[in-house]
């Protein structure tokens, strides 16, 4: 894969948006996740991760919990509200609108009169 951090770096919060969306998780497996999904091409920074949680709560996108999961550290879990979920669908057609942008000005097939 041959996509550049710089490339998916406006979307950071949609991408975690997404990983919401299939359930409430704590940043280490959402990042796990993320990795294994992309065969390790892309991930995020521990300090990029918890600086976009903190943005998403003030917007109201998300909620966060501390889990109770026995013995160790404790877990801070996220949640989408459903602030959250539209948002997220709103940067979903975003993107679908960009994507046929870009494939219209990048396509070198030549017009036809």
């Amino acid at each position: 894969m041959s996509i550049t951090a710089d490339t998916l770096r406006g979307h950071t919060d949609t991408i975690i948006l997404a990983q919401l969306m299939r359930g409430d998780n704590y940043g280490y497996e959402i990042n796990k996740h993320i990795l294994e999904c992309t065969q390790g091409e892309y991930g995020f920074k521990e300090a990029t991760l918890y600086t976009a949680f903190k943005r998403l709560e003030q917007a109201g996108y998300i909620t966060s919990y501390w889990g109770d999961d026995g013995p160790g550290a404790r877990r801070r879990y996220y949640s989408v509200t459903p602030a959250g979920r539209e948002r997220w669908a709103q940067a979903r057609r975003e993107w679908e609108d960009t994507r046929t942008l870009l494939d219209a000005l990048t396509s070198v097939e030549e017009e036809r009169a």
